[in-house]
């Protein structure tokens, strides 16, 4: 990788919001991702990304999804299995004009129905878009933490 194209990974990677000693959880991992990016993640928190066998609670989740995935609503809502109280999810899903892109449209409708809110939308390298998805802040208003 490229100091340019590090640098930039890495200032994404702080625009995820990603910081040392965050555990992420990482979902719809294949020979397709941006390595590139998902190193800048591991950088970034400075410990190795956890697969759905990690058994414990996590702070964020990094899931990379294509339209020929399955239904994307069953695959928020496995997302959300780990997730911390107050967690987000990065959904990461093939740009416009890339094979397997999902629509936007098909994001706005599917993370209401698994209890999520998008939140941001970013550029995530040269072929995969983020989306931000959090519960709402209305759903956790009523919620307690020990």
């Amino acid at each position: 990788m490229s100091t340019t194209a590090g640098n930039a990974e890495h200032g994404l990677v702080t625009r995820f919001g990603f910081g040392p000693g965050m555990v992420v959880q990482e979902l719809g991992w294949d020979e397709d991702i941006d390595e590139g990016l998902r190193a800048a993640v591991v950088d970034a928190v400075g410990g190795e990304l956890v697969d759905d066998r990690y058994g414990d609670v996590v702070d964020a989740v990094l899931l990379w999804w294509r339209d020929d995935d399955g239904d994307l609503v069953d695959g928020l809502v496995d997302s959300l299995t780990d997730l911390a109280d107050g967690g987000m999810i990065w959904l990461l899903t093939p740009k416009v004009g890339r094979d397997n892109y999902v629509d936007a449209s098909d994001i706005a409708e599917a993370a209401p129905t698994a209890g999520l809110a998008t939140t941001t939308n970013l550029a995530a390298g040269p072929d995969w878009s983020a989306t931000k998805l959090v519960s709402p802040k209305s759903s956790r208003s009523g919620r307690r933490t020990s």
